[in-house]
C-alpha cells in the first residue's frame, strides 16, 4: 500500500519508528516531514499530507503529533478528507470500517511505539465495510458539498 506520513517535532522519533515499520512490512512510504526535532508548524505538514491523499498520490495517511489532536483538526480542513484520531486498535479499525477515514492520527505523548505499530497495522488491514455506515458517510459528503469551503 502507498502511504503518506508526517509529523511535528514532538512525534519525530515515533514517526521514524512507524515509517521503518511500514517499509519492513512492504509498504511504500512517502515522508512529508518533519525530518528532525526542530520546531515546525504541524498544520502545514498535515494539510500537505491530506492534499496529497485527496489528489490520489497515496492510498492512506498517518499523521503524528504530541496528542494526535492538532494534526487531525488540520487534516480535516481539507475538503473531502476524513482524518480520525486513534489511540487503540478498535478506533483504528473503525476509522476505516465505519468512517472510511483516509488518515489516522497518533499522539506520541499518548501511546508508545509498540502500540502505535499495532494501531497502524489494524488500520491498514481494515477496509470500508459500507453497510449502515455508508449512508452516514454519504451524509458527511452531502454536508461537505453544501457548506462553504
Amino acid at each position: 500500500m502507498d502511504i503518506a506520513i508526517g509529523c511535528d517535532e514532538a512525534a519525530f522519533t515515533l514517526k521514524e519508528t512507524i515509517r521503518d515499520f511500514l517499509e519492513a512490512e512492504g509498504h511504500t512510504v512517502t515522508d512529508y516531514g518533519t525530518y528532525d526535532g526542530a520546531p515546525v508548524l504541524y498544520p502545514d505538514i498535515a494539510v500537505t499530507v491530506a492534499e496529497a491523499i485527496k489528489a490520489g498520490k497515496h492510498e492512506r495517511g498517518i499523521l503524528l503529533c504530541g496528542t494526535g489532536i492538532g494534526v487531525a483538526i488540520s487534516a480535516n480542513k481539507v475538503h473531502g478528507i476524513r482524518a480520525a484520531q486513534t489511540h487503540d486498535t478498535y478506533s483504528a479499525e473503525r476509522a476505516m470500517k465505519s468512517n472510511n477515514a483516509q488518515i489516522i492520527t497518533l499522539g506520541s505523548r499518548v501511546i508508545g511505539p509498540e502500540l502505535a505499530k499495532t494501531i497502524v497495522k489494524a488500520y491498514l488491514s481494515s477496509q470500508f465495510s459500507g453497510g449502515p455506515s455508508a449512508e452516514k458517510i454519504s451524509r458527511i459528503a452531502y454536508y461537505e458539498e453544501r457548506l462553504p469551503v
